[in-house]
């Protein structure tokens, strides 16, 4: 014992009395593992969602509003590129209406009402067609919801054409809108009818009712009575219908009886697809049309009474 404690003064009158710390290196990753796995794993869960929303969006979009898109995205840049959509002829400026020619030595109308560069629809008519796209989803809308309207889903057609929005409720062979030969609305094709017409009030558009039939000849009834008179029929009948469901009479701007001049299926004479009521909610320009034309009409018939006046 008294050896060992000899040693151990011994060895603490070398050292001198300095404590000695050892320090241990280590690698620097196995202190921490970084940040740089966090920012990839965010980056790919932000492009997944994206990508979901992008499917989502494709997916509860009808044919006709990407179409719609499409159509409103490809105008601007047609017009960029300078080109007629429909002769190909290359345009003199880059951007038509772009602004004034600055060679132009007239003056200027400052109470002229801006007018809208070819080919792209007025801030009027681009609002007038907006409103008319929410009345197709309002319609689609009423009829997935409506227990009379969503028996009979598949029969009615909902489409967006230059002209504007045109409703058609097709005939079906199990559940026929008329019987043969008859202008009589079954009680289901006027229901349809009826919750539809309350519905068109929403927008100020004047309507175009038409009624179509198959190519079968009419064989009953009075002599010379034949598709025409039955499709005019028709039409009235779906018009009655109509303003019974709160149409405002003053919206409606034609109706017509088309007989089987206008098929959806061509080639088969008794096609339940042709036997049909059609309405077009007309938008701002195809009624600026109509009114052009009918004025044009009006004015050519005053010409020929004035001429034969003369003769």
């Amino acid at each position: 014992m008294a050896t060992d404690k000899a040693a151990e003064q011994a060895a603490r009158k070398m050292g001198g009395g300095t404590t000695i710390v050892r320090r241990v290196k280590r690698d620097a990753h196995e202190g921490h593992h970084g940040g740089a796995w966090k920012i990839a794993y965010a980056d790919f869960v932000t492009a997944m969602m994206a990508f979901f929303l992008l499917m989502w969006l494709l997916g509860s979009t009808s044919k006709y509003d990407r179409q719609g898109i499409e159509n409103y995205f490809n105008t601007p840049l047609s017009a960029l590129l300078g080109a007629h959509a429909d002769s190909g002829v290359a345009r003199s400026s880059v951007i038509d209406g772009g602004g004034h020619d600055l060679s132009d030595t007239h003056g200027g109308n400052g109470n002229a009402t801006p007018q809208a560069a070819p080919g792209r629809p007025s801030p009027a008519d681009a609002a007038n067609d907006a409103r008319l796209a929410l009345l197709k989803q309002q319609l689609t809308a009423l009829v997935d919801e409506n227990p009379k309207l969503k028996a009979f889903k598949n029969q009615i057609r909902l489409s967006t054409t230059r002209e504007g929005l045109r409703i058609e409720i097709v005939d079906s062979r199990s559940r026929p809108m008329f019987a043969t030969g008859s202008a009589r609305l079954v009680d289901y094709a006027y229901d349809i009818l009826s919750q539809i017409g309350g519905v068109l009030n929403q927008v100020d558009n004047r309507v175009s009712l038409a009624g179509h039939t198959d190519a079968v000849p009419y064989s009953g009834g009075i002599a010379g009575y034949s598709n025409w008179e039955l499709s005019s029929e028709r039409a009235n009948a779906a018009r009655r219908a109509l303003v019974a469901g709160q149409l405002r009479e003053d919206k409606l701007l034609q109706v017509r009886g088309l007989a089987d001049v206008l098929p959806l299926e061509r080639g088969v004479a008794d096609a339940e697809v042709n036997r049909r009521i059609s309405i077009l909610v007309l938008n701002k320009e195809a009624e600026r049309a109509f009114f052009s034309e009918a004025a044009e009409s009006s004015a050519s018939a005053s010409r020929l009474v004035a001429a034969a006046a003369h003769r």
